[in-house]
């Protein structure tokens, strides 16, 4: 039986891009010579990917994505900067990720099981995580970090070199000029810390334990009064008296160690 093309005759594919057999390909997108992508992933209808772009196997592209363009930084002169986009992601209509400047990691990177909706921009040098969702006309500026589960709201807006913790969700419109502790939901223009995530986390396994030691946390930085540090020595007892909760103060912990000071985190 002869082989049928899964790309559309009105495509361009570069000779030099490397696609799997199986990638099928929707007409006039055109791909450029530096890319690669793996098994089972579909390309929709007027996409351009371009750069040294490797997309993973099986993710959904929607149509009119454009991936791979070079950073919007003035200072980029032409250095051969990635995106990485890893397996079974979700990417819908009008999104824009960048590859990396030099500045920084040199890469743009999307991790696995990502449901990102319209009109999402990822500038130069982001990292995500797995399993996030990203409503519509979420825009993420250079340098930014997310974390595994976050949940952004549309139209959240995030300041450059802002760190987003895992299990973390922003309301719609969101703005955020601060770094998001791990499970804290936030909300406003600036955003503000306003709970934490406790149905996510439900949904995700987490048992009544380890919801009360993540409440337990979010007294502690939030609701007591407390500094910073006298906060962290709270849930370094929290970790000790109740050891379940060990792993999940321990991310905190982590996330905090990182903070930058003129940044700080939302409040």
């Amino acid at each position: 039986m002869a082989h049928v093309s899964l790309i559309h005759p009105t495509a361009i594919v570069d000779p030099a891009a490397e696609l799997d057999s199986s990638v099928s390909v929707g007409p006039y997108t055109v791909i450029g010579p530096h890319v690669k992508i793996a098994a089972g992933t579909t390309v929709g209808p007027h996409c351009v990917i371009e750069g040294h772009t490797t997309i993973g196997s099986d993710n959904r592209i929607f149509q009119f994505n454009s991936l791979g363009a070079i950073p919007q930084d003035k200072k980029y002169a032409g250095e051969p900067c990635e995106l990485i986009i890893g397996d079974r992601n979700t990417i819908r209509e009008f999104c824009t990720f960048n590859i990396g400047s030099p500045g920084d990691i040199a890469k743009t990177v999307v991790g696995n099981d990502n449901w990102i909706m319209a009109y999402v921009h990822l500038a130069h040098d982001c990292v995500v995580g797995n399993n996030t969702i990203f409503a519509n006309n979420a825009q993420l500026a250079g340098h930014v970090r997310v974390d595994d589960w976050v949940i952004l709201g549309g139209f959240t807006v995030v300041h450059q070199f802002v760190r987003i913790g895992a299990h973390a969700m922003t309301a719609m419109c969101s703005l955020l000029f601060a770094d998001v502790p791990p499970y804290v939901m936030c909300q406003g223009q600036p955003a503000a810390a306003r709970s934490m995530n406790f149905e996510g986390l439900r949904r995700r396994g987490f048992g009544p334990e380890r919801i009360a030691g993540v409440k337990a946390m979010h007294k502690a930085l939030y609701r007591d009064d407390l500094t910073l540090e006298q906060a962290r020595s709270r849930m370094t007892e929290l970790a000790t008296s109740q050891p379940e909760t060990a792993a999940d103060v321990a991310m905190m912990q982590s996330f905090l160690d990182n903070v930058s000071p003129q940044r700080g985190i939302v409040r």
